[in-house]
């Protein structure tokens, strides 16, 4: 029994016929559209029917391609973005030192025109670092005794005073700034020419005018300008602006005052290298007529007498009885010579009673009190009563 193959598996001509069959078939049309261009309607008509599955066919190629695009422009992206930062951080750095670098040069023009409008030298110096001592307000330079900075010399900028130099080394200096609490500059109102003296406040950074009387002429907004009295700070020099007055009930009030100078602000300052010398003291007052007037002495005291005078008598003497036979101004008994120890007092006595009436005026004109030659009589004692 035979079994024949399913119609599907049924094999029609050979393969080889079939090639050839087609090739001739596919040689023809290519005559017949390069000669006669006959095909270009229905290769037009072929091409708009499998467009939609050219497309879909083209889809993961293209998906693809956009994902390693997507992927691409993203790292490009990121990169970029990285660099412009980069970029605007370098930018920045630049403006900021650009803005420092025209701030500072303004400050110089402004240091220049103060050094030419003063009438003493100066010179430029730069502030290296505050002093280590929080408790205080001071400053370093880098300007020494090498390059002529001594103690005493102020320090100013374009719009005041900031302090004086306090300390000095040989190749920097320290400056004690105004608004310190042991530092003082004398002062003047420039409106009404009132002087004062005035001092820090310590880490406020104001000014303090103390002792200022209740009847002041000083007002809010009052502009401080050194008095130049200490001889240390060129006079006319800005100082500080009042901003505070109180007038309380006591002998005094209270002024407080904002300094002008930029202490905390400026990195360039000016070092006043002279010092401003006072001026010579008047001479002595003269009278009207041009003569000198005579100079005052403490008034002498007067001599006292040369003589001493009588010591006081006994008491039988002393009642007024002289001894018989006594010559006109003899002393009596007890006087002493002159030289025998009698101490000078400095208190006349009255003479004693029964005495010469010459014997005061010689005594008043320094003459001995006893004549030479005279003898003193002993007065005899009468013998006690008997009971």
């Amino acid at each position: 029994m035979e079994y024949s193959p399913p119609p599907l598996f049924k094999q029609g001509a050979p393969a080889r016929v079939k090639v050839t069959v087609f090739a001739l078939i596919a040689i023809v049309l290519l005559v017949v559209d390069a000669r006669m261009n006959l095909l270009a309607t229905v290769r037009q008509v072929a091409a708009t029917v499998l467009y939609p599955v050219q497309m879909a066919a083209l889809m993961p190629r293209e998906a693809l391609g956009s994902m390693g695009g997507y992927f691409s422009s993203l790292s490009t992206l990121q990169r970029e973005v990285r660099e412009l930062k980069s970029q605007q951080l370098v930018a920045a750095r630049q403006v900021q030192h650009a803005q420092y670098q025209m701030a500072e040069n303004a400050h110089l023009r402004r240091l220049m025109e103060a050094r030419e409008q003063l009438p003493v030298k100066t010179l430029m110096s730069e502030i290296l670092y505050d002093a280590r001592d929080p408790s205080t307000r001071r400053i370093v330079l880098d300007r020494g005794s090498r390059a002529g900075v001594v103690l005493g010399l102020p320090v100013v900028d374009h719009a005041g005073v900031i302090g004086q130099v306090t300390r000095v080394f040989p190749f920097t200096s320290e400056v004690t700034l105004l608004t310190d609490k042991d530092q003082a500059i004398p002062v003047q109102v420039l409106r009404s020419g009132l002087r004062s003296i005035a001092y820090g406040r310590g880490q406020s950074g104001q000014l303090d005018l103390r002792f200022v009387a209740q009847d002041a002429d000083i007002q809010v907004g009052d502009i401080l300008v050194t008095s130049g009295l200490d001889g240390m700070y060129p006079a006319g020099l800005a100082v500080a602006r009042v901003t505070q007055v109180e007038k309380a009930a006591g002998s005094f009030g209270r002024v407080v005052g904002l300094p002008l100078a930029g202490i905390d602000r400026n990195r360039q300052v000016l070092v006043i290298m002279s010092q401003m010398p006072l001026p010579p003291r008047p001479p002595a007052e003269t009278a009207h007529g041009g003569r000198r007037l005579p100079k005052m002495e403490p008034v002498p005291q007067p001599p006292l007498p040369a003589n001493p005078l009588p010591p006081q008598a006994p008491p039988a003497t002393a009642a007024g009885v002289a001894p018989a036979g006594t010559p006109p101004g003899a002393a009596v008994q007890g006087a002493a010579t002159p030289g025998a120890g009698a101490q000078p007092s400095p208190v006349q006595r009255p003479p004693l009673q029964g005495a010469a009436p010459a014997a005061a005026p010689a005594a008043a004109q320094g003459a001995p009190l006893f004549t030479p030659g005279s003898r003193v009589t002993p007065t005899p004692t009468p013998p006690p009563a008997g009971p």
